[in-house]
């Protein structure tokens, strides 16, 4: 366990302790949060970053998510439930505050920001993968998928990394904001877990 006063010294403490979970925040001299992720993920792409700060702006959300952060929390959230959304990142989801993910969805809904299927860019993804991701797009949890297909947690995971692998890209975030965003799924804003 560490704690850094600024970036830089992020960065160099990760090289030093190789955290499997690094809380990040934006706002920090010398190296913001921002730069100081995109850093370290391209030294450690298996550390797992969640911003916690109080910035709940969406060019803060996109830009951390673009930089590698696999969550995105608001220090304002209550330590009981910070402490939940923390431990779902051993079951590999992405703690991400549902106001925020509301604007992620929002935005990736958005026709003038979305982006058209571009074949051929990416391996094609099988008929199973596509119910975890489509499922995924609906907030549901490694657990939930699990139940849902009537498979283990551990085939979601595997499935989960497939994905990530054929589609280029780091996170479930990521993956579920790429899936609305080139119509491989569509958006399920609103609808409840369960």
């Amino acid at each position: 366990v560490g704690q850094a006063e600024d970036g830089q010294q992020g960065i160099e403490m990760t090289r030093a302790l190789s955290p499997d979970v690094i809380l990040m925040d934006i706002e920090m001299p010398r190296c913001n949060g921002l730069q100081a992720t995109e850093a370290i993920k391209r030294e450690r792409t298996d550390v797992h970053i969640i911003m916690l700060t109080v910035s709940d702006t969406e060019e803060h959300l996109f830009s951390a998510i673009k930089r590698g952060a696999e969550g995105y929390l608001l220090k304002n959230m209550d330590p009981p439930q910070l402490f939940a959304m923390l431990e779902g990142i051993r079951r590999g989801e992405s703690p991400i505050s549902g106001v925020l993910a509301a604007k992620l969805l929002r935005e990736f809904r958005n026709p003038e920001t979305t982006a058209t299927p571009e074949s051929g860019l990416q391996e094609e993804l099988t008929p199973r993968e596509t119910e975890v991701l489509e499922l995924l797009v609906t907030g549901a949890n490694n657990r939930e998928i699990a139940e849902k297909l009537d498979i283990t947690e551990n085939t979601v995971k595997i499935h989960l990394r497939n994905i990530l692998e054929k589609l280029h890209l780091r996170n479930r975030i990521q993956a579920a904001v790429y899936a609305v965003r080139t119509g491989l799924v569509e958006p399920h804003v609103g609808e409840g877990g369960g």
